[in-house]
């Protein structure tokens, strides 16, 4: 029970000191003189684990870079000697079917056909495998399918019961004397009860007065003088040699010591799918093979006269090892040097946080939001020149702000104004010169209606003051506008309108539909002479209202249209300008009005009014 209490004291002193620690990082982390010290330390870190694994991998691509040209070597002075005692193998080949007792012995047609002359061939050729201990035995088939041989141990057994049913037996008649090699015989021969391996070095017996076939013969050469054929070039090497024949199988894998034997023949037949892609991509290289959590490194040369792979095995962690102490020094000496810049980091920090601290101190006396002028110890020149920008620039811009905001109040107050000011009497002396018209003509009722329409239309056109209505407000001053117009130009025009009900309530400035109509009449109707039409149309969209105020009359140049965009002709075209540059400055978009025409056929004025 006392046990369990230390316990769970410990657990909980643990959980206190993490907790400290958390508070002690979240309190600071918005602190200058905690963020200097830290960017420092990870920029150190990163750059000393940067650095670490640049250099790790160089070292090791180069150990790998020298294994690799070692292996290449070496296994290239291997496949040289292998070929070398191969081609002793074949100069025995021909001094045993060029032995007059073998020739005459065949000729005869078998190879039991005489027992004193067979006596003769077994003498000879077991005192050749005396004196060629490479060779494990000697196999002579005549034409008939006896079988003749001779070794220096138990015989390997022919499995096949005639030799035409040997898989090589076409190939060999068909090379015609030149030798094939055959691992074990391609199964035709097998040692009972023995692990090694043989290559069986075969080819077709002919007469040497008319090279008439008389058999074949077969050699059998050890596996261990393979190994022997490059065992003096792997004194010093730390990798391990295997001979791969022309389908892949294992001629011999060796190594002194006969547990890596096992695992290397493990990592090439469980491999070897990866290692047949990789030969028949090139006829050398180097590639990575894992066996469990080991990994080695694998050198190949290919090819020559027998498509034979020469296979260097090394594993990973012996390549190469000196130059691990280089980059362990290169360590040291970058954390040595990141240790005196990160403590140096303290001390340039207090230099620039102490000020800084004076500053913000001063700073938090202000009210929120208000600019206001900071007193502090000046000591540093720096400083001191900061402090005196700072609260210059404070009274500066206190006094600037006031009197931007006032400016630009009074500016567009002053542009609003003007502009209203130049549209309504602009209208109101043409509806004033129709009415003068209509009481010279007599014609009372008209001249009625257009006074009550013009009564109406200044009426909503004051709107209480407002400078902002609603479109179906806008809508219907318009309509009243063209009662008005109606009367006096009878049938100049016909009003046609489109508006959707969902448009009314948006809010518009007020006065924008109307220059544009009263432009579409006098620019457009009139100067056409013939009976035109006005189409006043809206329409919601997404984000916004879009008024078209379209007719069909004499329409504008593309030069006069960019003349009016461009600000260049605000006579001629006062009304349609005026009303641009109100929602110009109402707003604060040079793109609410969009204009199309082409001569001749009419013109479409689009106003884009945002919702809301």
């Amino acid at each position: 029970m006392i046990d369990y209490d230390i316990q769970m004291e410990d657990q909980t002193l643990m959980v206190r000191i993490i907790r400290s620690i958390k508070s002690l990082i979240y309190t600071n982390s918005k602190k200058l003189a905690f963020k200097i010290p830290f960017a420092y330390f990870l920029v150190i870190l990163l750059t000393v684990g940067f650095s670490y694994g640049v250099l790790n991998q160089i070292s090791t691509n180069s150990a790998q870079k020298k294994i690799n040209e070692a292996s290449l070597q070496t296994i290239t002075s291997i496949q040289t000697n292998v070929d070398l005692m191969i081609e002793n193998v074949n100069n025995y080949s021909k001094m045993i079917f060029s032995d007059r007792n073998l020739q005459n012995l065949l000729r005869q047609g078998g190879v039991y056909s005489n027992l004193d002359t067979q006596s003769k061939v077994s003498a000879y050729l077991y005192n050749l495998m005396q004196a060629v201990p490479i060779i494990d035995s000697v196999n002579i088939f005549d034409n008939t399918g006896h079988r003749f041989s001779v070794g220096t141990q138990e015989l390997p057994t022919f499995m096949e019961a005639d030799i035409k049913d040997a898989s090589w037996y076409e190939q060999v008649v068909s090379n015609k004397g030149k030798y094939i090699l055959r691992l074990n015989g391609s199964g035709a021969f097998s040692r009972m009860g023995a692990d090694e391996n043989f290559v069986s070095f075969i080819r077709l017996i002919r007469d040497i007065d008319n090279t008439s076939p008389l058999g074949v013969l077969v050699i059998n050469i050890k596996d261990d003088a393979f190994v022997q054929a490059y065992s003096n070039l792997l004194n010093q090497s730390s990798f391990e040699i295997a001979i791969l024949d022309e389908n892949n199988h294992i001629i011999v894998s060796d190594s002194t010591q006969d547990q890596h034997n096992a695992v290397y023949k493990e990592i090439l037949m469980t491999n070897r799918e990866s290692l047949e892609q990789q030969f028949q991509k090139s006829n050398s290289g180097s590639l990575t093979l894992n066996s469990g959590s080991q990994k080695y490194r694998i050198s190949y040369l290919s090819g020559g006269e027998f498509n034979w792979k020469f296979v260097s095995i090394t594993p990973y962690n012996t390549i190469d090892s000196r130059n691990k102490s280089l980059v362990l020094l290169a360590l040291l000496l970058l954390i040595i040097n990141g240790s005196i810049f990160f403590f140096s980091s303290f001390i340039i920090s207090r230099s620039i946080i102490n000020p800084i601290h004076k500053l913000l101190r001063s700073m938090n006396k202000a009210p929120r939001g208000n600019f206001m002028k900071v007193k502090v110890e000046r000591n540093i020149y720096e400083f001191e020149q900061l402090f005196n920008g700072y609260n210059h620039m404070i009274e500066e811009m206190d006094q600037l702000l006031t009197r931007i905001v006032e400016e630009q109040k009074m500016i567009r107050k002053a542009e609003l104004n003007t502009l209203q000011s130049q549209i309504k009497p602009h209208f109101l002396y043409n509806t004033l010169d129709s009415i003068t018209s209509l009481a010279l003509s007599g014609l009372n009722d008209q001249l009625c209606e257009m006074i009550e329409a013009l009564g109406n239309y200044y009426r909503m056109s004051v709107s209480k003051g407002l400078d902002v209505i609603t479109v179906g407000e806008e809508i219907e001053m318009v309509r009243n506008y063209l009662k008005i117009q109606n009367i006096r130009y009878q049938d100049v025009f016909e009003a046609q309108f489109d508006v959707d009900e969902d448009c009314l309530q948006y809010p518009i400035p007020k006065l924008v539909i109307q220059p544009l109509v009263e432009n579409a009449l006098y620019h457009g109707i009139r100067p056409k002479g013939t009976k035109g039409t006005i189409t006043i149309s809206a329409r919601s969209m997404k984000d916004e209202v879009r008024i078209s105020i379209s007719d069909d009359g004499v329409g504008m140049l593309e030069e006069e249209i960019m003349q009016i965009l461009e600000r260049k002709d605000q006579l001629k075209s006062f009304g349609l300008w005026g009303t641009m540059e109100r929602l110009r400055i109402f707003y604060g978009n040079k793109n609410c009005i969009k204009i199309e025409s082409e001569l001749g056929k009419g013109m479409t004025i689009t106003i884009i009014i945002p919702k809301g």
